[in-house]
């Protein structure tokens, strides 16, 4: 493990998430992965933060709601291709996703949700805000990206821990 500044080859890692990364989420016993394509990292507040967006329709959502923290994997090998197509196309409800893709997790440094046991960059992020989006505001050409009205919830995520495994 190498720790890492959270802004450390920003342009390649942004469009590797566009490809797909894995949000992770504990909440008590239950642990869920999903892939993620849309997120924001920067300065908010004055603090280091990781913004990820989930669908209330989402397996992941029951989870994220009821956790005070979650991990986002970015992986550095082509391998996860065919875990991330699985986890952005399967529920958690229907599926182990840790069994159907052969993933393990690990423990995080400094939350309680883990981070994919994969050769990646990992961010540790404690939920500081969330906010559920309001369609009123959203131009036309969104409000396309939404034709099921399963609108998101923003989290905003503080990065307390920012590293990169092989």
């Amino acid at each position: 493990m190498k720790d890492r500044s959270y802004l450390e080859n920003l342009d390649k890692l942004m469009e590797t998430i566009t490809s797909g990364a894995f949000l992770t989420v504990k909440s008590g016993g239950s642990i869920n992965t999903m892939t993620i394509g849309w997120a924001t990292i920067g300065i908010v507040w004055r603090k280091e933060v990781f913004m990820v967006a989930v669908r209330d329709s989402r397996h992941t959502f029951s989870l994220i709601e009821k956790s005070s923290d979650f991990t986002v994997t970015i992986p550095t090998d082509p391998g996860s291709k065919e875990a991330l197509m699985f986890c952005g196309t399967k529920s958690g409800r229907d599926y182990d996703k840790f069994i159907e893709c052969g993933l393990q997790t690990r423990k995080a440094v400094t939350v309680e949700s883990p981070i994919i046991d994969i050769a990646g960059v990992h961010y540790e992020c404690k939920i500081i805000y969330k906010s559920a989006m309001d369609s009123a505001g959203l131009d036309e050409k969104l409000e396309k990206l939404y034709p099921a009205k399963d609108y998101h919830t923003l989290y905003f995520g503080e990065i307390v821990a920012c590293y990169q495994t092989d």
